[in-house]
């Protein structure tokens, strides 16, 4: 279930669009005010970001180039209703991955947002440099080439921390990762990072105590 992060200060179209993403089976975050958007961004994690630019506060343009200051690189998409060319360009120099102008169907914000989680989960391969490499794209092992077996929720953890690599992220989204609406348990967590730095290496894998974990390939 990707999850989204919703920046729209209409209520009654972030509740459209909230929503129409929730019936495709996204999981919606949503707020109304730029600053406190750049807030739980820094405290979670999301897999696409929709941001209006006219908002309180911190405008979407500003909350973005922030955002990707701080070395978040998640995916955004402008939804916004500013039309000029400056405009577009000011949006893409920000960082933004696309641009949809109000007003839009939605089903084209839909397609948007499908074409931009594919290339985002397209193949690719991380090699690891010690004879392992991971296929993002269907989360297999390799080992010298040959794949290897690996528990799915270790498969899903080392996805996770790969996709935000170098960033920080936070004990609950990985609870909610890994398990969902069950009953998270830390020590198999525990265990789970232990087999991965054997296999990615002991230093990328960097320990928040008590907070969550950091992929670090530097």
């Amino acid at each position: 279930m990707a999850k989204i992060m919703l920046l729209e200060d209409d209520i009654t179209l972030q509740e459209i669009i909230s929503e129409s993403l929730v019936e495709e089976g996204y999981e919606v975050t949503c707020c109304s005010d730029g600053l406190e958007a750049t807030s739980m961004i820094y405290e979670n994690h999301f897999d696409v970001l929709l941001l209006d630019v006219m908002v309180p506060n911190m405008s979407g343009f500003e909350a973005l180039k922030y955002i990707r200051d701080s070395g978040d690189m998640t995916p955004a998409i402008f939804i916004t209703s500013l039309q000029s060319i400056e405009d577009l360009e000011v949006g893409f120099n920000s960082g933004c991955d696309d641009y949809i102008k109000k007003p839009f169907e939605i089903k084209e914000l839909l397609l948007r947002i499908q074409c931009i989680l594919k290339r985002t989960n397209s193949s690719c391969v991380v090699d690891f440099h010690n004879g392992y490499s991971f296929d993002m794209s269907d989360g297999i092992l390799y080992l010298n080439g040959n794949a290897q077996k690996m528990p799915l929720k270790e498969r899903e953890l080392l996805k996770l921390l790969l996709q935000h690599k170098q960033h920080f992220v936070s004990l609950n989204d990985i609870y909610e990762t890994l398990w969902g609406d069950d009953e998270p348990s830390e020590l198999s967590l525990r265990v789970y990072i232990k087999n991965l730095r054997q296999i990615v290496g002991k230093e990328r894998i960097v320990t928040y105590r008590g907070e969550g974990y950091c992929y670090s390939n530097e």
